[in-house]
Formats: C-alpha cells, sequence, structure tokens
C-alpha cells in the first residue's frame, strides 16, 4: 500500500470513527431523518501562526470548533429535516492574506465544499469577501470591523460586529456623559485602525472634547513608550488607543509603567480577551474596551459560556466580544441550514431578510451591516468584562478607573 494510500485509508477510517460515536447520539432525534448521507463539508482558513493568532484562536476558530463538535454529538447539522455530519475542511493561513486568498479560492473554486465560514480580522475578510459573492456562498463574518466592506455591498457577505461608526459614537457619548474633555489617542495603521480613527474623529466634532495627539504605528509595533510619555505631558482626560492584541496589552503595560494615568483608559481587539486580565492582573480593574455580551447578557450567552469554558477549560474563555458574535453568526447558519438547506443562494436570500434570535439578542441585516446589535463599551470590573454602555444593554454600572 503506498503512503497516499495508507494516510487516505486512515483519514477514511477516522471519519467512519466520528459517525460511530455520534450514532446513538442521532436516536435521539426521531423526528429527523437519520439515512446514512454524504457529510456537510465546510471550509476556513484560520491565522494558527503570525501576529494574527492571538485573535483568531481566542475569538474565533475554538467557536467553530465546538459548533462543529455540538452538532456532530446531536447526530450532525440539521439540513432541512436530515441530519448530516460536519466535515471541517481548515487549513493555517499564516496570517497572511495572499494565502487566504488563495485557500478560499481552491475551497470554492476546486473543492467545492459546501458551506464556508470567515477567516479572522478585517483585512482577511476585505480580501475573501468578494470572492465569496463571485463564487455564491454566503459569508458570516464575526472579526470584520470595516465600513468599506459594507460599502462595497457584497450580497453574499454579512458582518456581525458593530461598525466603526456606532462603537466610537457610543465610546465619545459616554466619554462626554462623564465630563471629559480632552483624550489622546493612538491606531494602529492599518484598514482597521485607520477606519475606527476616522470614525473617532467624526463623533469627537462638535461633543466639546478636543483630540490633544493622535499617534499612528505600524502593525508589529514593539514600543510605544516615547508616544505614550508624550500623551503623558499633555495630561488627557482620556487615552483611546484602536489597538490589536498585543499592542493592547503593550500599550497597558507601558503606560503603566511610565505612570500614564487618565481618568478613562479603552484600548480595543483584545481587552476583553482572558489574556489581558492574566497579564496585567489588578491593573486591568476599570480598564475600557470594545465589547458588548458576557454571560449575563442572555441565558443563551451564559450556555454558550459554560460550554466554552467545559470544552476548552478556565484558561481559555470565549472572549467578551467577537466570540458572542462568532457564536450568534453560526447560530444564524445553524437555523438557516435547517430551514432552507444547503442551496447558497436560497441561505443568502433567508439570512439577509430574517432578524435572527442569537445570544447577542435580536440581529438583522442592512445590506451587509447588522443593525440589531448597537455600539457598546465594556469595562474589567472585578475579573469580569462587564458591558456599561449604553445603559440599555448594560451588565454593571461605569466605574472610576483606580490608578495603575
Amino acid at each position: 500500500m503506498s503512503r497516499k494510500t495508507a494516510e487516505a485509508a486512515g483519514l477514511k477510517r477516522r471519519t467512519l470513527v466520528q459517525a460511530a460515536a455520534v450514532a446513538p447520539a442521532a436516536l435521539a432525534f426521531p423526528a429527523l431523518v437519520r439515512a446514512q448521507a454524504a457529510p456537510v463539508r465546510i471550509g476556513y482558513t484560520m491565522a494558527r501562526t503570525g501576529p494574527w493568532t492571538t485573535g483568531a484562536q481566542v475569538s474565533q476558530e475554538p467557536n467553530y470548533l465546538l459548533w462543529a463538535e455540538q452538532q456532530n454529538a446531536a447526530g450532525g447539522l440539521n439540513v432541512k429535516g436530515q441530519r448530516r455530519l460536519i466535515e471541517l475542511v481548515s487549513s493555517d493561513d499564516r496570517s497572511d492574506i495572499e494565502t487566504c486568498v488563495r485557500s478560499y479560492e481552491k475551497l470554492m473554486g476546486s473543492d467545492k465544499v459546501n458551506l464556508i465560514l470567515a477567516p479572522w480580522g478585517s483585512n482577511a475578510n476585505f480580501a475573501v469577501a468578494p470572492l465569496a459573492t463571485r463564487f455564491g456562498y454566503p459569508l458570516l463574518g464575526p472579526t470584520a470591523l470595516s465600513r468599506r466592506l459594507i460599502e462595497m455591498k457584497l450580497p453574499y457577505f454579512f458582518s456581525l460586529l458593530q461598525q466603526p461608526a456606532p462603537m466610537m459614537n457610543a465610546l465619545v457619548d459616554m466619554l462626554k456623559a462623564n465630563g471629559v474633555r480632552s483624550v489622546a489617542t493612538i491606531y494602529v495603521d492599518d484598514l482597521f485602525g485607520l477606519e475606527n480613527y476616522a470614525a473617532l474623529k467624526v463623533a469627537l466634532q462638535g461633543s466639546g472634547i478636543s483630540l490633544v495627539e493622535d499617534k499612528s504605528y505600524p502593525l508589529g509595533v514593539k514600543d510605544l513608550s516615547p508616544v505614550l510619555r508624550s500623551m503623558k505631558d499633555k495630561n488627557p482626560d482620556a487615552f483611546i488607543g484602536l489597538t490589536y492584541p498585543p499592542d493592547t496589552i503593550l500599550a497597558s503595560r507601558q503606560a503603566k509603567e511610565i505612570g500614564f494615568n487618565p481618568k478613562f483608559f479603552y484600548a480595543s481587539v483584545g481587552t476583553a480577551f482572558q489574556l489581558y486580565r492574566n497579564v496585567m492582573g489588578a491593573g486591568a480593574e476599570g480598564v475600557l474596551g470594545m465589547g458588548s455580551w458576557n454571560s449575563k447578557t442572555s441565558p443563551g450567552a451564559k450556555a454558550y459560556f459554560d460550554a466554552h469554558v467545559k470544552k476548552f477549560g478556565a484558561q481559555k474563555e470565549p472572549d467578551r466580544w467577537a466570540s458572542g458574535a462568532t457564536w450568534a453568526g453560526l447560530e444564524i447558519l445553524t437555523a438557516a441550514v435547517g430551514k432552507i438547506g444547503l442551496d447558497r443562494k436560497a441561505l443568502r436570500d433567508y439570512i439577509a431578510k430574517t432578524e435572527h434570535d442569537t445570544i447577542l439578542g435580536k440581529i438583522r441585516f442592512a445590506g451587509s451591516e447588522n443593525t440589531g446589535t448597537p455600539g457598546t463599551v465594556g469595562q474589567w470590573q472585578k475579573g469580569e468584562f462587564e458591558v456599561v454602555w449604553p445603559k440599555a444593554n448594560a451588565t454593571a454600572a461605569l466605574i472610576a478607573k483606580p490608578n495603575w
């Protein structure tokens, strides 16, 4: 037997073992057809190496794995009344746009998977979303924060995160309501940082809050202390970091080291991660960031949180922002396939026209944009990342940040 033949046989055996393992669970669903059927092949790439890895491996891929496991334990994904096992077809995109694009072209073009799941981050989704529309695959993006992507009006792309304008409007609204008169900001020099910075500047207009300093920085930055020292000298009421997870932690650590203590300290991607709390320890208390949910948000959110911790352990909690959006997107996809089946055009139409019940609440789309979930601000309080703004969505009241 050749090596390739042996590997193929091994793969087939593993597939059969997985099917046998879930067969008893399938008996619990007599109302569904349990005839033998081909698995539902679902493709995606994910950053397992490179600079996107931290976000991807907290917010996205663990949720894909948990979802597939739960569906298969129930006998498979409900495809319009028939349970079919999920087969995930995935690869490492190495945090590289070109690799990401080539991989999705193969998944949709030659592999012809049944469905696709989104890659991580605004840049990757910006590159892949037009492909999804060209090949006719619905793409629910839980980590794409890009107005430009929304304005492309791609009919097969749906963004689950709140966009820059509602997020920055909520932040500025909160700061204004709490007497802030001056802010300083840093932003990563890529699509995410540039768009959020632009939205922040618009939100500040007419607010009575002055922008005393603003600096961009390159992806992969290793030292932010010079700009933080400059900002400390200007003594702003608030600091705003439009940052990625490694930079969020870097800015926080270096602000602590130099004694930069504005009344409000906000950093964005990564603040809602358990990693941030673990790294910063007591210093996390009172720090603000992008976040939209926690286990108090809904009964479904609590069930999801508990299932995630059970599978991955207490040291790998879901983050309190994009993990919730990822799970909400999987809930939408599950319900759509259960009702519509695997006709991708019909799935697209159903997702576009339906109001969806999710752990985050009601989600509906205007074009590609989720208009059901408002812009929000979160804050670490006694070990939990609470939603503190707007008050209608709050899980706790805003507190004053203690000095580092």
